[in-house]
């Protein structure tokens, strides 16, 4: 196991100081980037640690660098995606309120390796404390001279700014947030051309999550090797994995790529709460398709999970026990989705909706022979037809549901709802959903 990399506030009183950050070691391999390498050199050393976005695509960092067009006159920026919006999803928050210099020491370096003189960190809108607290800490870093002109000598200039949304979910979507932004409603936008080229104000844009820039001072400072040390081969490096729902132990736990699920719920969570048996896992947000209980065998890293039928996703776990109702687990993931579809497409707008209203049918005793199926063929018809990703990101989850747990379904058919819900309940909110 590594040692504690990215939360390292855990171990160091006072982390957030830039006294304290520095007297641990900070800005040192910013320091170095800026004064001994030059700007390709630091891309391909990004390349070679094999760091890949820590944002749910997992797409290899340095590779995405470089994209940029080296013939353009435009200038270049940096956005930083902290927009963590995804049910499950809590790491980049702890980053940012537990260790924010890392994360400027990694915008910094970033910054120098795509040669981007501004960069923009998008934070969730509900990130109050979150905002105020990288505002005093970019301030901080500038008075000190990690920011602003001529940075430790080396010529390089940036400016960092950091722009709080509005709290919508699409904003999370690269071109979403670009859009929002530039003062824009956050309709992602139709791909290509791809923000590398035409990003923020027109020009050639790097959008990195939080969590994938906290990583760059590690492989500046100890090297691409042992980076590569750590984890599998094709997922290499530390990773923060968050764990929620009926565990012993919620919370964040750094890991190396790779974990096993079984290992992650069973001795760093604790196990399931209250003696109840384990069911089924969400492993990477609420997006991505469900496992049951005989399938947490599996390593905690893009690829493996990708052949398990799922993905890593935003690396949210969401652990639920026996008792749990699946229809309704489901119902709440789906109410989700339709609330913060932008509306742009039509298969999203009206399939998160349709959605919705057929799993309130089946789950308050209003349900028809062939709602099951109507499910799985409305979330199939969504998928692959819409701009952004938000709704394959509501119809794998019904489609994982539906297959995976199809019994619960159909009972939820025989007994006119929820059989977890007393039968007076049941038939009240049958009667109702027939008046209707």
């Amino acid at each position: 196991m590594p040692e504690k990399l990215l939360l390292r506030h855990e171990d160091v009183p006072n982390l957030r100081s830039l006294d304290v950050y520095e007297r641990d070691g900070g800005y040192q391999a910013a320091r170095r980037a800026l004064t001994e390498h030059q700007p390709a050199q630091i891309t391909e050393m990004v390349k070679a640690s094999g760091l890949r976005g820590r944002g749910g695509a997992g797409f290899p960092t340095g590779v995405k660098w470089g994209f940029l067009p080296k013939d353009n006159p435009k200038p270049r920026y940096l956005c930083v995606n902290a927009d963590e919006s995804e049910p499950g999803t809590f790491k980049d928050r702890q980053i940012i309120e537990g260790n924010p210099h890392l994360m400027i020491e990694g915008i910094l370096i970033s910054a120098y390796a795509i040669q981007s003189h501004t960069a923009y960190i998008y934070i969730r809108g509900e990130f109050a404390y979150g905002t105020k607290l990288l505002e005093a800490t970019i301030a901080e870093a500038r008075a000190k001279g990690h920011l602003g002109k001529n940075i430790y000598g080396s010529g390089f200039d940036l400016e960092v700014y950091v722009h709080r949304g509005a709290g919508a979910y699409i904003c999370g979507e690269e071109t979403g947030l670009i859009e929002s932004l530039e003062g824009k409603r956050a309709y992602p936008r139709v791909k290509p051309p791809f923000p590398a080229t035409h990003g923020v104000f027109g020009a050639p844009t790097i959008v990195n999550n939080v969590e994938t820039l906290a990583c760059v001072p590690l492989i500046v400072s100890r090297g691409a090797e042992w980076f590569k040390s750590i984890g599998p081969e094709k997922s290499p490096g530390p990773k923060l994995f968050c764990v929620s729902g009926h565990v012993v132990r919620p919370g964040v736990f750094e890991l190396p790529m790779g974990v096993s699920l079984r290992e992650l719920i069973f001795t760093h969570s604790g196990g399931i709460a209250n003696g109840k048996k384990l069911k089924a896992v969400i492993p990477g947000g609420s997006s991505v398709p469900v496992l049951t209980a005989d399938e947490i065998d599996v390593a905690m890293d893009f690829d493996s999970l990708a052949k398990a039928g799922t993905m890593l996703g935003s690396c949210g776990a969401i652990v639920m026990d026996e008792d749990t109702c699946m229809v309704r687990a489901l119902l709440i993931i789906t109410h989700f989705y339709r609330d913060e579809s932008c509306g742009q497409c039509t298969p999203c707008r009206e399939g998160t909706g349709w959605l919705e209203d057929l799993l309130v049918r089946l789950e308050e005793g209003g349900g028809r022979p062939n709602d099951v199926d109507l499910l799985y063929r409305v979330a199939d018809n969504m998928m692959g037809n819409t701009v952004c990703v938000l709704a394959d990101a509501a119809a794998m989850p019904v489609q994982s549901f539906v297959t995976k747990f199809r019994s619960e379904f159909d009972e939820h058919l025989r007994h006119g709802g929820c059989p977890k819900r007393p039968a007076t309940v049941r038939a009240a909110t049958a009667a109702a959903a027939a008046v209707a």
